[in-house]
């Protein structure tokens, strides 16, 4: 028995998340699919996570058991082959077998990706969020640094959330700001990646953070009303849940190997 683990991009547009639903069409129904295709049995892959629907991925990484002999090199080919184009294997490893892609998983990134421009980019609008009126983005970023600790985040949850417990690490935040795209004279602001690094992420949270990012930069409040959205443990403290489309799984890292 060997333990295959490997790396998906995937653009989600078109999927409703990646875990398997009862609704089907998940990216994870699609790589089963392709790998049954390949070695006659549907193995059972492990995620590293859940992707919401309209959720994308870079590095997305998943594990499944097989015996089938085939070298491990030739997988992501062999498996592209049969996969719809806006799902890509990049990469496919041995690994022990006690590896598990979401319990031995250290820590995840997440890129939230805001267009600050006047006009929306009309090639990447469905992996972006337009927000054509003007944003304070000193103060997003200050009140972003409030997040980074380890709290109860169920402020910050879907209300719909199963977990026993929503304390969570958030271990690092960061703002880039991509100018190349804006206009001279005009009210742009920039491309705006919000990176969110933590040791586990609650559903729905990152949206939740920045919905409520989104509310500060409007001014409806302000950096300093984060620490009590956080402290009251109430959904309804903290602000609505931003789009899907424009969140990204940016990473997964692990201990011994980094993908």
């Amino acid at each position: 028995m060997r333990n295959l683990c490997m790396t998906v991009n995937y653009d989600g547009t078109r999927y409703n998340g990646f875990q398997t639903q009862p609704d089907g069409n998940t990216v994870q129904d699609h790589l089963e699919k392709a790998i049954a295709s390949m070695i006659g049995e549907r193995p059972k892959i492990h995620g590293s996570g859940r992707t919401d629907a309209g959720v994308h991925a870079v590095g997305q990484v998943f594990n499944f058991c097989t015996e089938s002999p085939i070298p491990v090199d030739r997988w992501p080919l062999a498996l592209n082959g049969r996969l719809p184009r806006d799902i890509i294997v990049t990469g496919a490893y041995e690994v022990p077998l006690e590896f598990h892609s979401r319990r031995s998983a250290k820590r995840k990134t997440y890129r939230y990706t805001i267009n600050a421009n006047q006009y929306p980019d009309v090639f990447l609008r469905h992996m972006q969020l337009h927000h054509p009126g003007k944003l304070n983005i000193e103060a997003m970023n200050v009140a972003f640094q409030h997040f980074v600790g380890t709290y109860d985040f169920t402020s910050f949850a879907s209300r719909y959330s199963q977990k026993q417990s929503h304390v969570r690490t958030v271990l690092e935040t960061r703002l880039e700001i991509d100018l190349s795209q804006t206009r001279q004279n005009t009210r742009d602001q920039g491309i705006l990646h919000f990176y969110i690094t933590g040791n586990g992420f609650l559903q729905h949270m990152v949206r939740i953070i920045m919905g409520t990012l989104i509310q500060v930069g409007e001014g409806k409040y302000t950096p300093d009303d984060i620490p009590g959205m956080i402290a009251a443990c109430d959904r309804s403290a903290a602000g609505p849940t931003a789009v899907s489309k424009a969140l990204t799984m940016w990473g997964v890292h692990y201990d011994e190997l980094e993908f």
